[in-house]
């Protein structure tokens, strides 16, 4: 098993899946793109992770997905999103099976979604399926369901390998993750599961991982804005200036990270940074409207010039 700090620390992008026009995945470039995020300096990556993708893939080019980034040596936690719990527990299973890093749990969907009674069932089940592999439960009010304190610890009881929460919720979410869960105890993770609050959550909030989906595009620009974090948070007042100005420069971008069409987004961007793999959906009827494309051009463009004559890029 790989220790919990090299699996959740640091920064994780969640992979979006390459595909041709069809919709039929892309696997040799999904592989490569883990790589070169990994050489970029992430720490890993998720897949398949929520970016709105897991509905759209079946549960065996998931598996294949995995596989081939284990094959690759990159570092990967395996996102548990399914229709039921069964299948969660199989990718759970599988996950451990291949040798991936680590696991990140959604909660249970569509079925008694609500009931804190099912949502325990159901964490257990998963948890025990990743047997020995490092896990966060992934907490969003897009499912319907926010695990607090007290369940999180009776899980945590039973199963030493709930090493953290990540918080895909907005400031107060974190905030209430941070006094009630993750404060005090070395032994647990408070991980950032929103491009919006990597400053919150980092200085405010004692995070110590971040899962990203603009990570994807600007890899250099998140690890830095990562890296004056927590400079900020141990004390250092220029860091956190600049880490407040990278933030606001990257703030629209950050933004598509809240909404249903961030994978499109993303997507989109990925092919302006000269990846035209990325220029297709699953789901080919899915895409940015015209206004849209033009809003997330005018931002990309805006943001590379800023970057590329910032002087905060390095230390």
């Amino acid at each position: 098993m790989a220790d919990m700090e090299s699996v959740f620390s640091g920064c994780l992008p969640a992979l979006m899946t390459p595909c041709d026009a069809g919709g039929e995945p892309d696997f040799i470039a999904l592989g490569e793109k883990g790589g070169e995020l990994v050489d970029a300096g992430m720490r890993g990556v998720v897949y398949c992770g929520s970016m709105g993708e897991w509905p759209l893939l079946s549960d065996e080019e998931r598996r294949e997905g995995v596989e081939v980034l284990v094959d690759e040596d990159v570092p990967v936690v395996v996102g548990t999103g399914a229709q039921n719990t069964a299948r969660a527990c199989a990718l759970a299973s599988h996950a451990r099976e291949v040798g991936a890093d680590g696991l990140m749990i959604i909660p249970r969907v569509l079925s008694r979604g609500t009931s804190a009674a099912a949502q325990r069932a159901h964490f257990a089940a998963v948890l025990r399926a990743g047997g020995e592999l490092p896990a966060v439960i992934y907490n969003s009010p897009y499912y319907g369901f926010e695990t607090k304190a007290e369940l999180f610890f009776d899980l945590a009881e039973e199963f030493d390998n709930l090493v953290g929460f990540k918080e895909f919720g907005g400031a107060a979410s974190l905030d209430y993750a941070a006094e009630h869960i993750t404060s005090g105890r070395e032994d647990l993770q408070l991980v950032v599961g929103v491009d919006t609050q990597v400053v919150h959550g980092i200085i405010r909030c004692g995070a110590s991982g971040v899962i990203t989906g603009i990570g994807n595009v600007f890899p250099r620009a998140v690890l830095r804005l990562i890296e004056l974090c927590e400079d900020a948070a141990d004390g250092d007042r220029d860091a956190g200036f600049r880490a407040h100005d990278l933030d606001e420069a990257l703030s629209v971008l950050a933004r598509f990270d809240e909404g249903p069409d961030l994978v499109l987004y993303f997507k989109r961007l990925m092919v302006l940074e000269g990846n035209p793999e990325y220029a297709n959906a699953l789901n080919p009827d899915d895409e940015l409207s015209p206004s849209q494309r033009a809003h997330v051009d005018r931002h990309w463009a805006r943001f590379r010039q800023w970057w590329d004559s910032w002087g905060g890029k390095d230390r």
